[in-house]
Parts: structure tokens; sequence; C-alpha cells
């Protein structure tokens, strides 16, 4: 299987920029980092690279494609992925005490980082990624673009551009963590703004998750 070098630079650099952006994935390692330190927003990169995968095996046989014809298919993701987020958003708007906010100011202020399950926070990232229909709906429009039209095995080409990508966004992810926890270790204002971090994350994944709900299937 041949590959044109001109186009794997294309996609290496538009993958880049697309991990770069902020959305649910960045706030999710961004938050964690702030809260736990560096090693927390990294595990939560790989969580979210973790579901990528699953999308990007998904779509490579065929289920990508199924939920972009299938109404049925995609509401059903749809909404598993948005109760999701919602029930994120809830959670850290109404977290208090010990374990929420509480914990955040005090770690900013010792520079300790508060003690999470790295566990959790892995399968926080995993399932943020896989319960979004939009990720499986991004691969299957963005990857095969970067294809050529007589390429034998379509099916690996999107497997290995895919891998790729992930691969690619490993460092980004990584770059967002490190520098979210320098931020909370050494930016005095974020430090004192800790006491509103989970509320302002609870409320940005509500309304990731409300825009997610109102996303409409896309045309077959």
């Amino acid at each position: 299987m041949s590959i044109d070098t001109h186009q794997l630079l294309m996609f290496t650099a538009a993958g880049w920029l697309l991990n770069l952006t902020p959305g649910p994935d960045v706030l999710y390692i961004v938050t964690n980092a702030l809260k736990s330190g560096t090693r927390a927003g990294i595990v939560a990169g790989l969580g979210i690279t973790a579901g990528c995968f699953v999308h990007i095996f998904a779509a490579a046989v065929g289920v990508g494609a199924l939920l972009a014809t299938s109404a049925t298919a995609f509401t059903v993701l749809k909404w598993a992925g948005a109760a999701y987020l919602l029930w994120m958003g809830v959670r850290m708007l109404l977290a208090r005490g010990g374990g929420g906010n509480g914990a955040a100011i005090a770690a900013a202020q010792s520079a300790t980082p508060v003690v999470v399950s790295l566990r959790s926070v892995f399968l926080g990232g995993f399932w943020t990624n896989v319960l979004n229909p939009k990720v499986a709906i991004f691969f299957l429009a963005f990857v095969p673009q970067f294809i050529a039209p007589g390429t034998d095995n379509k099916a690996l080409a999107f497997v290995l551009l895919g891998v790729l990508f992930n691969v690619n966004a490993i460092p980004v992810n990584a770059g967002w963590a490190l520098a979210a926890s320098w931020m909370a270790r050494r930016a005095g204002a974020v430090q004192r703004g800790m006491h509103w971090l989970d509320r302002a994350a609870g409320a940005l994944f509500i309304g990731f998750g409300l825009k997610l709900a109102w996303t409409d299937a896309p045309s077959a």
C-alpha cells in the first residue's frame, strides 16, 4: 500500500490542529490536570485516546457507516453520550466538601495535587469519547479524504491513518496536561479561581451534552 508523503504530512498537520482545538476532550484533560496534577491530566488524555481507537476500528468495520446512515443508531448513541456528559456536568456542579472544590483549593494553595483514582480518570476520558457519536462521524468524514482512490485495502489504510491520528494526539494531550498543571502550581489567579473550577467545568460539560443532544443525524 503506497503512501503519498504530501498527503501524509497534510494529514498529520490537520490532526494536530484539530487536537489543539478546545472541546470536551481538552476540557476533561485540563480539569483533571488542574485538580490532580500532570499525571492525572496525561492519564485523562490516554483514556480519550483509547476511546478514539474504539471509533477508529468500529468505523473501519462499518459501524461508522451505520451511524452515518441510520438515524436510529445515531440517535441511540447520541442520547447515551449526551446523558453521560450531562451526568458529569451535574456531578461537577454539585461537588462540595473534601472531595470537590475544597480539596482543589487546598491543592492549589499547597502545590499538593488532589489524590484521585487514575483508573477512574482513565475510564472517564474513555467513556466521554466512546459515547460521542460525533467522534465516529468525524473519523468517517475526515480520514477517507487522505486515502488514495486506487488503494487496494481501504479498511487497512483507514485503520493505519486513524492510529497515526491517535498517536499524534498523545503529545498534544500531554501538552495540555503539562500547561494546566504548570498554571495550577504557579499562577496565583488560577489558584484563587480553583473554588469555581468544578462549577465552571460542570456548566461546560452540560453545555456540550445539550449541544450533542440537539445534534441532527447526518443525512443518508
